[in-house]
């Protein structure tokens, strides 16, 4: 007679299972500009990497954090890439800039179908860099977010900003309100569906209404990927349309 394996060697098999479907927490990451009300969390190292196209320049952007507390996030990042694409008479040059220095402060966890959750970032850019990345002058920026969540986990998000940003450059406002709404829509397996429109983004000075679409895959805790697409909608100088990726990872808790 055929013997049944034993229980113990399905085990790694179901433990793998019950971590595939187990939920996800969907964060919003950049290249999406309307924030949540999340952090990363006490003793865990996070990374947001994104690249951004258009006809004019291309952005790589790194923003690693660090959750010193559960309701304390610390950035620390910048920019670099490519820029006057296609500005004849000038010719394509390497562009960096920054520091941005970014503190985000969790007052209201955010939970399903409950009160939403409430957070409050301040942060600011150095005018260092060279190629046209780098900001106008000494800038500085805080805003409010909101999420509210709906139905089970993450399965329907809205987020919300209201905040100023501030800098000190000639020909420019001193300082600017900035606003953003975006949802996050969840269809299968982790597959995510984002939308939103804003007006400013605190990261660069003088950037006016834009719209932006795309998706998001979250495969685990600890890795999520964005696609998106977007242009420019009202401004001073309306944005040209662009293509961009994000990936967020974030390390298990290690102190």
């Amino acid at each position: 007679m055929r013997m049944l394996p034993s229980p113990r060697y399905f085990a790694p098999l179901l433990a793998a299972c019950v971590a595939l479907l187990a939920p996800r927490e969907a964060r919003a990451i950049r290249p999406f500009i309307t924030d949540d009300a999340r952090v990363v969390g006490r003793g865990h190292v996070q990374l947001e990497t994104y690249w951004r196209r258009d006809r004019l320049s291309l952005q790589h952007w790194v923003l690693p954090a660090i959750g010193p507390t559960d309701w304390l996030e610390l950035s620390l990042g910048g920019v670099h890439g490519a820029n006057h694409l296609r500005s004849l008479p000038e010719s394509p040059t390497y562009a960096i800039g920054g520091p941005l220095a970014q503190g985000k402060l969790l007052l209201r966890e955010t939970l399903p179908n409950r009160l939403p959750g409430v957070a409050i970032a301040v942060g600011g850019l150095t005018p260092a860099g060279r190629g046209g990345f780098e900001a106008p002058g000494w800038s500085g920026f805080s805003y409010v977010a909101l999420t509210q969540a709906f139905l089970k986990e993450d399965d329907l998000l809205f987020h919300a900003n209201v905040g100023f940003s501030a800098v000190s450059a000639p020909g420019l406002v001193p300082a600017k309100v900035t606003w953003g709404l975006g949802t996050q829509v969840e269809t299968v397996y982790d597959f995510h569906l984002i939308a939103e429109i804003f007006s400013g983004d605190p990261y660069i000075q003088g950037s006016g209404g834009a719209y932006q679409a795309g998706f998001r895959m979250i495969f685990n805790d600890h890795l999520q990927l964005d696609g998106t697409w977007g242009g420019g909608l009202w401004g001073d100088t309306i944005t040209p349309l662009w293509f961009s990726s994000g990936v967020r990872v974030v390390s298990h808790e290690i102190f």
